[in-house]
This record gives C-alpha cells, sequence and structure tokens, in this order.
C-alpha cells in the first residue's frame, strides 16, 4: 500500500512535512521516473525509486540527529541562502550538513536554535496547536510603562490578530540622561508568529536593540557559547516531543 508521500520524505530528514508538501507541490519529486505534483500520492522507499532534486532517497531512514544550536547575530536560519550569507548550516561541522532548523531567528537575532532531520519532530514543534513556549531575553529603547507591559502581557491587536498572553517581566532597567534609556525584558511566547517581538515592540513604542532567545519549553542554553552546540539527550527529546517514547515502542 505505501504510505504518503511527504511523510516519507520528513522521516528521511528532507524536510519537515510541511515543507516536503512544498517540495511536491513544486514539482521536484520524481518517483520512479515520473514528477509527482499530487499531496495524497503514497510510496514505498524500499520498492519505488524516489527523487528529490535528481538525489536518490536512501532506502533506509538516516540516523535521526536532535542539535541545540546557540546561533549568533548574522546568521540565517536556513540550509541555502541566495545572498551567501551565512548559515546555521555552515557553522555546524560537515557531518551535520543533513540537518535543517526548527523554525527560525531573525538575522539580527542569536539564541537557542533546534536543528534536526526527523521531519516528524519538527512538524510537531513548528505546529501551532501546541504552543511550545520559548523564552527571551530583550533590551527594548527606553522604559515602558506598568500598562504597556500589562497590554503586553494580555494581548493586542497586532495586524489584524489578537496576540495570544505572554510572560513579560522587567529584568533590569539602565536609564540614561541622554535618551540612551533601555530596558531588558523576559518575555515567554506560545505562539510563532513572524517577527512577533520585534513587532509589537515596535508597536509600543519601545524598538528592540537586541534580542535573544534562550530556551525553547525547558530546553536552555545555559552555559552554550554563542556558534556552538551541543546533542539533544533523549530525555530532552521526549520532553519537547512526548509522542515520541510513544513511536518507540
Amino acid at each position: 500500500m505505501g504510505e504518503r508521500l511527504q511523510k516519507i520524505l520528513s522521516r528521511h530528514g528532507i524536510a519537515s512535512r510541511r515543507q516536503a508538501e512544498q517540495l511536491i507541490l513544486a514539482g521536484r519529486v520524481v518517483i520512479n521516473g515520473q514528477m509527482i505534483a499530487e499531496l495524497g500520492t503514497k510510496a514505498d522507499p524500499e520498492s519505488d525509486r524516489i527523487e528529490v532534486d535528481g538525489k536518490l532517497l536512501q532506502t533506509h531512514a538516516p540516523k535521526l540527529t536532535y542539535l541545540l544550536l546557540n546561533k549568533p547575530i548574522g546568521v540565517v536560519c536556513t540550509c541555502d541562502d541566495p545572498q551567501s550569507r551565512m548559515t546555521v548550516i555552515d557553522i555546524l561541522p560537515s557531518q551535520y550538513k543533513h540537518v535543517y532548523p526548527v523554525g527560525r531567528l531573525d538575522y539580527n537575532s542569536s539564541g537557542a536554535l533546534i536543528l534536526t532531520n526527523d521531519g516528524e519532530f519538527a512538524n510537531y514543534l513548528m505546529h501551532p496547536r501546541h504552543h511550545v513556549p520559548k523564552t527571551y531575553e530583550v533590551w527594548v529603547k527606553d522604559i515602558p510603562s506598568e500598562i504597556k507591559i500589562k497590554q503586553w502581557q494580555e494581548g493586542i491587536m497586532l495586524e489584524g490578530k489578537r496576540t495570544f498572553p505572554a510572560v513579560v517581566n522587567v529584568l533590569q532597567v539602565e536609564r540614561s540622561p541622554h535618551q540612551n534609556s533601555r530596558t531588558l525584558l523576559q518575555i515567554v511566547l506560545s505562539e510563532g508568529r513572524n517577527r512577533q517581538i520585534r513587532k509589537m515592540a515596535e508597536q509600543f513604542g519601545h524598538p528592540v536593540l537586541a534580542l535573544h532567545r534562550v530556551a525553547i519549553a525547558s530546553i536552555s542554553l545555559h552555559t552554550l557559547k554563542s556558534g556552538t552546540y551541543r546533542h539533544l539527550s533523549d530525555h530532552e527529546i521526549a520532553t519537547l516531543y512526548p509522542t515520541s517514547q510513544q513511536s518507540q515502542l
């Protein structure tokens, strides 16, 4: 009978299931010499010849890899960049060229980023319904009032849709007589809109000066230095992706 093509591609670490669907729709997947562009297509990697961008898919899925990277500023969260900027893949050793980032951090942002070749795991973490919390430390311009902090905590209208409630704590205030005051906020979000913190801060009149993600759920950077990485433990993977334990039974 086979199984859905996008599931095969995600299990083989080609991309997350959503990204695999885009590959199929773009006509970049070929089965037994025939280009496939329908999402309902099924296949068997052991008996069918599956190619993605002309590269043959391995019969057996590769070993799954889960990394936590402390992304530096000035690095993009993609596998390839048309502007030839440094990517998160470029700063990893060559044996990890098969992984891809789960979600994104802006070019000018730094901090915790998970990379993997497990498409099901990536799809789980990125799906909006799972509300995986992410913790940030953010320097903003000037000193937000208590009213603005409360509004941020409760949620505001942003681009026509209300934001989820968030944890927003003031960690540090640096006052300056020369209009260079700034405030360090701890922000915990359970949704992942594009550039959400920067857009909200701008809307409040306190643009972001620096943004650093310190944790994804309970997985924290701790002492991991900028530009370095480590493997996630089995316990951490199970914490992020509860169904992983069931799938191994």
